[in-house]
């Protein structure tokens, strides 16, 4: 009699219920790793871009490429939350994104396909964007305005970075070619090295005679920072906490180390000292090229990737170094960089050097073909594209400031500051 009360209760739940939709949720391990990537990456776009064109330059114009930096990031995350994103990874055609989401609007609950919320595939992309324009920096430290970066810099992403960007890793006409870039050795790194060479010919040399940075620890410090900062590349874009992920870690350390080393060894071959910057430029040679393909080579053919690519970038130094003044070598470390590992990825995904192979139907002459469309494409939209947005804005605002203001320092005679009290 005690379960009379409770009878109607029981006929209730014994009745069939109604079916709800599940709504899929977010992995929160993989969201995690992926926001952890985006802070590295941002803090490699940061103090580690910003320091290592700081130490590079002459101690009276170590704030202003500090602050073109500071600049540079602020402006060009408003355009990508503004037009950026949506432009490269909103439905559209092959050649460009729609305008879904302008102002970041009708974000998905979760990316399509993923693991994570659109949100943080969203910072996790911009992080990446900035990577690329803030090293444009370096390139033309020293004789350039503030008021011409503002202006060239969100303009140089929608016209350089976004198409490329789209054509690459948004499925767009490139990858349908066939072209292959894990995590940008092509669309950040090779985009801004080859970006930076149409900027250092078209501002010109400094008319000072360049000397070596002020600060070699500074440039260190900074390199440092990139090194561990540019592992949130590779590694977020494993885009979850995965076996990927790891491997492509491994795989950029691997690389970097073996960058270094060649670098140090081909400066004695070419009869230079060993020099601590060299070596950290060879590192960052290395990460370059191994962006391309980090969660599909094996550790040694990421050795040799990085390898290769910083004796490349070392020697492509020794020739261009005479006709280019490029303050932080963007071009040769980023642009040969980039496009050597670019080149090389058929090679190390061979399961002969441990790589995870090919899909079925591509064979390794069709991949080498791929690569050579993609390399063609971005170094000459890079280099047309940037030409093109900085002629443009110059008939605005002039790029290169005043010789008195380059001759007295950019540092005092536009920010009324030092990078350091000299008193």
């Amino acid at each position: 009699m005690r379960l009379l009360p409770a009878l109607p209760l029981l006929l209730l739940v014994a009745l069939p219920q109604p079916a709800f939709a599940q709504v899929a949720a977010a992995d929160s391990g993989d969201t995690a790793w992926t926001l952890t990537c985006s802070i590295l990456v941002l803090a490699a776009a940061l103090p580690g871009v910003m320091l290592r064109h700081a130490g590079l330059v002459n101690v009276r114009n170590a704030l202003s490429v500090m602050a073109q930096g500071t600049a540079v990031v602020a402006i060009v995350s408003l355009a990508w939350a503004i037009a950026g994103y949506s432009l490269i990874y909103a439905p559209g055609g092959g050649w460009i994104g729609g305008t879904t989401n302008l102002m970041l609007a009708n974000l998905a609950a979760l990316r399509d396909g993923l693991t994570i919320p659109e949100s943080a595939f969203v910072l996790f992309q911009m992080a990446a964007a900035l990577i690329a324009v803030s090293l444009l920096v370096g390139a033309v430290a020293e004789r350039t305005r503030l008021a011409w970066f503002m202006g060239f810099a969100p303009l140089w992403l929608l016209m350089v970075y976004v198409p490329i960007t789209h054509a690459i890793w948004a499925g767009g006409w490139l990858a349908q070619l066939g072209v292959m870039d894990f995590a940008g050795s092509l669309v950040v790194h090779a985009s801004a090295g080859w970006s930076a060479l149409a900027l250092a010919l078209i501002v010109g040399a400094r008319r000072q005679p360049p000397a070596s940075g002020h600060s070699p620890v500074l440039a260190l410090a900074g390199g440092g920072l990139l090194w561990i900062g540019l592992s949130g590349l590779v590694g977020g874009w494993a885009l979850g906490a995965t076996d990927d992920a790891a491997t492509a870690l491994l795989n950029h350390h691997f690389a970097a180390c073996a960058g270094a080393l060649l670098w140090i060894a081909t400066d004695r071959l070419l009869g230079a000292r060993s020099s601590a910057t060299g070596a950290m430029a060879g590192a960052l040679a290395g990460i370059a090229a191994i962006a391309a393909s980090a969660a599909l080579v094996g550790s040694g053919g990421a050795m040799l990737i990085g390898g290769i690519a910083a004796l490349l970038s070392r020697l492509g130094l020794a020739v261009t170094q005479r006709w280019i003044d490029d303050a932080a070598q963007i071009f040769v470390i980023h642009g040969v960089g980039g496009l050597a590992g670019a080149l090389l990825l058929p090679l190390g995904v061979l399961p002969l050097l441990g790589g995870v192979g090919f899909e079925a139907g591509i064979s390794l002459t069709d991949a080498i073909v791929g690569q050579l469309i993609g390399i063609i494409v971005v170094a000459f939209w890079a280099m047309a594209g940037s030409a093109i947005v900085a002629l443009a804005i110059s008939v605005i605002i002039p790029m290169r400031v005043a010789e008195p203001v380059e001759n007295e320092g950019l540092d005092a005679a536009h920010h009324g500051e030092q990078s350091w009290d000299f008193r």
